[in-house]
This record gives structure tokens, C-alpha cells and sequence, in this order.
């Protein structure tokens, strides 16, 4: 008679699962805050809502991140990619004025490493605290007959608050409000499999040789972390100053500018205002691919674009600090027209 089959025996072991599960323990206790009702092992997530709010509403994103996780792999490093993730959703709810409340993430993996595990989840609770936002749980899945070994998948779900007064819905943006643009870190979290294919496969680099044109390796240019504008904007939303947010994410500007303005109005966008940075230069001439592609896929240097009146413009730019430039305006229309000749 044959022994009977384990779950172990067929790849998903819950003893190292539970490890991997107490070692979150500290991480959770350390991104939580005064309305985290809820620890480790809990069925759901409980947190109060602040009682500071009149009129409060609830503002919720969900996203992943992508193939940069392949460069992730590659590299053996993990402790990155929990940034990208909840530093690209919190940015998503700031366009609408939102501060984050708490974060939820689900790492699916093949083979559960512990250490792996912790790297991740660590990455996603470092950049909680940094986003004053509590880490109120998540979800480790193992399945190994669903995902390569070694390989894993990283989602993560927002939720934040806006008073209702204060909600960014385009309707305050006007006609000539200028927009200033922050710099992106990199490729922040999109454009990852057209950058990867000229990297590795059109310019035959490894993640461990240096990176053309930069002090650093392929592997670390790359997994340059996606930036968080929570720090820098808030005070700016807290004083009214700011009439609409669009993150630069897949789709580029002409993407997702027109997504927070309002029917009637469009944008005009000065490409010599800014040189895009050395690793987009480098993925067009390496790939050969066409400066219209280029601004249709990646952020091109441009992470967030700040809507304000005019009369705020040298307040703002004083605000946000020497990174920070004008990069065009609102106008009549629809679309966004890129301006004149990019600086690349």
C-alpha cells in the first residue's frame, strides 16, 4: 500500500507558509497606525475611519506591478517592487485628492521562499510608513503548478479619503491654468516589456553590466523605484493651490492628462521644456523606436503633472522645489497637443 499524498507532496508547503506568515507579523505592526483595529490572522482588515472628516469620501485603487517583476527575477533582488507597487496606487488616489488610509496586498508565488516573501512584503510595509498608510493585511498564495519557479505576482489595493469639498474632479480646471510637471525616478512601473526586449534582447546587456550613459548597472536602473508625490503635493491640496492631478502612467501624457480634464478643454504641452532623461534616450536609440511611440508609452522623464492658476504658478514652483518646472497649459479643445521639438 502506498503512502497517501501531502499537500507538501505536491508543492504548496504550509509549514514554511506559516513562517513566512509570523515573519509579516512585525512588518504589520510597524505600518500600522491609531485606526488599525485588526493584526495578523484575521479574517478581514478593520480600521476606523478618521474623526477629523465632516464629509468623507472614500476614494479606492487597485494595481500591479507589471513585467518589472522579470527584471526583479533576474536580478534576485525583492525588496523593491513592494515600493512600486504602493507608491504607483497611491499616486493614483492623490489625483483625486486622496490621502492613503490603509493598503492591502496578494503576492501569488510558485515556490513559497521565505526570504523572498519577506523581502516583498518589507518593501510594501517600508513604503507604507512612508506614505503614512497602515499595511492592514494581504494574501500569500502558493501555486506551484501556475507560476514558474521562482517567479511570483504582486498586486495591491488602496483606499483613501478626500473630503468631499476638496475632491479633484477637473471641474475647477480652467482655460490657461498652467501645468508644471515633477520629474519621474525612471521608468517608474510601465513600458517594462518594450524596455526589456531592447535591453536584454536588441542590446544583448545582463542586469549586472553597467547601464550606458549612468553610474550604475542594468539591474539597478531598472528597478529604480516608482516615485510617491504624496510628500511634496499635499501641502499644495491643503491650501487649495491645485486644480487637477494626472499621474503619467501607461499611456504617457497624452494618455492620462486628458483623463482629469473636464469636456471642452484639452492641453498643450512643451516638449523643449524638459530633455528627457538618459535611460528613455538611451531605449530609443536602442531599440529604434519612434519618438511618437516613446511618448506613448513611457512617462519620458514626466511623473506628475500639476494643473494651477496661473496667479499660484511662482507659489507652487517655490513650493515644489527646484525639480519641478512648467511644462504647459490648459487650453480649448480636446487632447493633448505635444508642443514643438522634444529636448531628447
Amino acid at each position: 500500500m502506498t503512502d497517501g499524498l501531502t499537500y507538501r507532496d505536491v508543492g504548496v508547503d504550509l509549514a514554511s507558509a506559516d513562517r513566512a506568515k509570523r515573519a509579516m507579523a512585525p512588518l504589520l505592526q510597524a505600518a500600522s497606525d491609531g485606526n488599525t483595529l485588526s493584526g495578523l490572522g484575521a479574517f478581514g482588515g478593520l480600521y476606523a475611519m478618521p474623526a477629523d472628516l465632516s464629509e468623507p469620501v472614500l476614494v479606492a485603487s487597485a494595481d500591479g506591478v507589471g513585467t518589472k517583476l522579470k527584471v526583479a527575477f533576474a536580478t534576485g533582488r525583492h525588496d523593491t517592487v513592494g515600493q512600486d507597487l504602493v507608491n504607483h496606487c497611491v499616486n493614483d488616489i492623490l489625483v483625486q485628492g486622496a490621502r492613503p488610509l490603509f493598503f492591502l496586498d496578494y503576492l501569488a508565488v510558485g515556490d513559497l521562499d521565505e526570504s523572498v516573501v519577506e523581502s516583498v512584503v518589507g518593501g510594501v510595509a517600508r513604503a507604507c510608513r512612508e506614505n503614512a498608510c497602515a499595511l492592514l493585511g494581504g494574501e500569500t498564495a502558493e501555486m506551484p503548478d501556475f507560476y514558474a519557479p521562482g517567479e511570483y505576482d504582486l498586486a495591491g489595493f488602496v483606499v483613501g479619503v478626500v473630503e468631499r469639498s476638496r475632491l479633484l474632479d477637473g471641474a475647477s480646471v480652467r482655460e490657461g491654468d498652467t501645468l508644471i510637471a515633477l520629474p519621474s525616478s525612471g521608468l517608474h512601473t510601465n513600458g517594462f516589456t518594450l524596455a526589456r526586449s531592447i535591453v536584454f534582447e536588441r542590446m544583448g546587456l545582463g542586469v549586472d553590466d553597467p547601464f550606458p550613459g549612468e553610474a550604475a548597472t542594468v539591474g539597478e536602473v531598472l528597478l529604480r523605484e516608482h516615485r510617491s508625490y504624496l510628500a511634496e503635493l499635499w501641502p499644495l491640496l491643503e491650501r487649495g493651490w491645485v486644480r487637477a492631478l494626472a499621474h503619467v502612467t501607461g499611456g504617457g501624457i497624452e494618455g492620462n492628462l486628458p483623463r482629469v480634464l473636464p469636456d471642452g478643454l484639452g492641453a498643450r504641452v512643451d516638449l523643449g521644456s524638459w530633455r528627457a532623461p538618459n535611460v528613455f534616450r538611451l531605449l530609443g536609440q536602442g531599440g529604434g523606436v519612434a519618438e511618437e511611440e516613446m511618448y506613448r508609452v513611457f512617462n519620458m522623464g514626466v511623473g506628475m503633472i500639476v494643473a494651477v492658476a496661473p496667479e499660484n504658478e511662482s507659489e507652487v514652483l517655490a513650493s515644489l522645489g527646484e525639480g519641478a518646472w512648467p511644462i504647459g497649459a490648459v487650453v480649448a479643445g480636446e487632447g493633448v497637443e505635444l508642443d514643438g521639438r522634444a529636448s531628447c
